[in-house]
Formats: C-alpha cells, structure tokens, sequence
C-alpha cells in the first residue's frame, strides 16, 4: 500500500501562512506551489482554483478557533465569556510570536480584501463570523437567563460588541504595529461593564 501523500495539508498551512504575511491577492498559484514543495499539477487536483485554498484556509483557521473556543461546561457563563477573551488573544499573541508582528485576523483580513471582489469567499468567511457571534450569544443568553448581565443588556448586542471589538482591535494593532497583547484586557474590559459579576474587576 503506497505512502499517503501531504501535499494538500503542505499547500493548505503554505496558504495560510502566505495570506496572512502578504495577502491574497499578491500570492500566486505558482508561489503557493513552491512554497509547499508540490508541482502544480497536484495543486489543481486537490483546488479547482486559488480560491478553493482560501475556503481551505478559512476552514483551517475556524477549526483551530473553534478548539481555543470549546466551553468549560463547569465554568459560568461569565467565566466563559473571560476564557474566550484570553481564547482570542492568545491566537493573536501566537501569532505575533511567530511572525515578529502583528498579522492581523485571518478572518478579517480575507473580508476586507474580498468582500467586494469575490461573493462567494465573502460569504465562506462571513459564516464563520456568524458562527463566532453566535457561540457567544449562546453563552450571553445563559448569563442573561441566569441573571448574571446588567439589567438592560442584550446579549445578542453583546456578542456582536465583542466580535466588532476584537476584529477593530487587531485591525488597530496591525497598522499601528502595536502588541496582540493589548487585545485580552480591552475584551475583558468590555465584557465586565456588561456583568453583574465581574470577575476581572
């Protein structure tokens, strides 16, 4: 039985790190070719096209978001509003460490670069924003029903804040070459001023 070849996985994690050091646009199929170590017949039998690797990459960094994201069903709901502060910051911070800067969200940056060129990338990545704000509307609506948010609060409006404040911040912190590190505590600022119980008071 013959080796079971990598080079989807090779051109895949190839991609990703590409589009988030440069962008879309400026990578080539050649480039990502090279930079995988594949020649570019295997590249068009695993991706009709360079955007089936976008979707690929989206898909990639989801998966690996959705690991950092996974509750702690033991934890309350504030709690878990917190550890997904410190969930995104941390990806963020991974990130820096490896690129020696601030690279931006993987997410953010494929939409403000696509969102008016390709619909159909739009779409693939506004899903798993949408998936986002919806895991933590879930976790809003159990502090909202467990009376752990400020009277008045609404915890649909909350997960939307958190998602526009992180995604603000990191585009912030890639023009202003500013540390990820400042990320954690403006989320967790925000998360408290809505809570009834603060644990990072």
């Amino acid at each position: 039985m013959g080796r079971t070849s990598d080079a989807r996985e090779r051109i895949v994690r190839a991609a990703a790190r590409l589009f988030l050091t440069r962008s879309y646009h400026t990578v080539g199929v050649d480039e990502l070719c090279d930079a995988a170590g594949v020649r570019k017949g295997s590249f068009y039998h695993y991706f009709p096209s360079k955007a089936d690797v976008a979707k690929a990459v989206i898909d990639l960094h989801a998966e690996a978001f959705w690991m950092r994201l996974e509750d702690d069903h033991q934890a309350t709901p504030s709690e878990r509003l917190h550890a997904a502060a410190d969930a995104i910051g941390a990806i963020q911070m991974d990130f820096e460490s490896h690129f020696g800067r601030a690279v931006g969200c993987p997410f953010g940056n494929l939409a403000a670069e696509l969102a008016t060129t390709d619909d159909d990338l739009r779409r693939h990545v506004a899903a798993v924003l949408a998936e986002l704000e919806r895991r933590l509307a879930v976790v809003c609506r159990e502090a909202c029903e467990q009376r752990l948010l400020r009277p008045g609060v609404d915890p649909d409006r909350l997960a939307r804040a958190l998602v526009a404040q992180y995604q603000g911040m990191i585009l912030l912190a890639k023009v202003s070459a500013a540390s990820a590190s400042d990320l954690p505590p403006a989320l967790h600022q925000l998360i408290t001023a809505h809570l009834n119980d603060p644990v990072h008071a």
